[in-house]
């Protein structure tokens, strides 16, 4: 019987990626697989990107890989120099030329002719930053993978584990190891085991050392060098919770047009009572 762990989305949490790594070696799996996002969002992207290089294994460029990899490029989106994207600037930083090459280069794809039927994607075949959802119409779907060969597809982006069927293929979410986005903070994979002419997934929680990812967001200097985003990033980290998205809805647009100073719209936005409100 054939077993895989897909993991995916640590955004440089060193400790969550650590102890999955550690569940994931007791589980006697015959291939490990990363679906992309191991930098941006907590300070350890240059040790998380390190480790996984140590692990020997693929590993599928994300679109925080893109961002890390393209930072600061002829031709790179100009906001990227804006200090939201300090986090961003943060993790490049961290990483030398050679490493953020190396990052740039990773496949968008993974397929393997020991594991027939499967592909892993970080987001879809159309772009690294399509989400999935359990309402997503069909006809979506089939513009995010055209000509899919595949039956089953195992993908990342969304921090939430999910299992989507679509027809008679299942799209399978991975969940997050550094930044689940469900409310719970644990290290977040999903395991793969081969059964007859298709695979069941058994999605894993893991249970790490998340104030230790906290301190670091201090002693780092990440919070400081980062900007107010990472104090957005450091609240999804301790309540495994969508923060980012709800600011920007809030606030991104009078940000852009300059009425508001981001640090100034990040205070704000802490110092209220969301998500309590909601």
């Amino acid at each position: 019987m054939t077993r895989v762990a897909i993991i995916a989305d640590i955004h440089g949490n060193l400790p969550a990626f650590e102890a999955v790594l550690e569940h994931v070696a007791r589980q006697h799996v015959d291939q490990l697989i990363i679906a992309g996002d191991l930098v941006v969002g907590s300070p350890e992207s240059a040790a998380c990107w390190r480790l996984a290089q140590s692990l020997g294994c693929p590993i599928v460029r994300g679109n925080h890989e893109r961002y890390v990899a393209q930072y600061g490029a002829p031709g790179a989106p100009p906001e990227w120099a804006s200090e939201r994207f300090g986090p961003v600037r943060w993790a490049a930083g961290q990483l030398s030329p050679v490493e953020r090459a190396a990052i740039d280069a990773l496949p968008l794809t993974f397929r393997s002719p020991e594991l027939p039927d499967l592909l892993m994607v970080h987001a879809s075949l159309r772009t690294d930053r399509d989400s999935i959802m359990p309402h997503t119409p069909e006809d979506q779907l089939a513009e995010m993978f055209p000509d899919l060969r595949e039956r089953w597809v195992v993908r990342a982006h969304n921090h939430a584990a999910m299992v989507r069927l679509w027809g008679d293929r299942t799209i399978i979410t991975a969940g997050a190891v550094g930044l689940p986005l469900d409310s719970h903070a644990t290290g977040q994979y999903v395991l793969l085991e081969r059964r007859n002419a298709g695979w069941r997934a058994q999605h894993q929680s893991v249970e790490y050392d998340l104030s230790a990812t906290l301190r670091r967001f201090s002693t780092s200097g990440y919070l400081e060098a980062a900007g107010p985003f990472a104090r957005l990033l450091m609240r999804e980290v301790a309540t495994a919770s969508f923060y980012v998205v709800p600011f920007l809805n809030c606030y991104g647009a009078q940000v852009d047009r300059g009425e508001l100073g981001l640090a100034e719209a990040v205070e704000r936005f802490l110092s209220s009572k969301w998500p309590e409100e909601i």
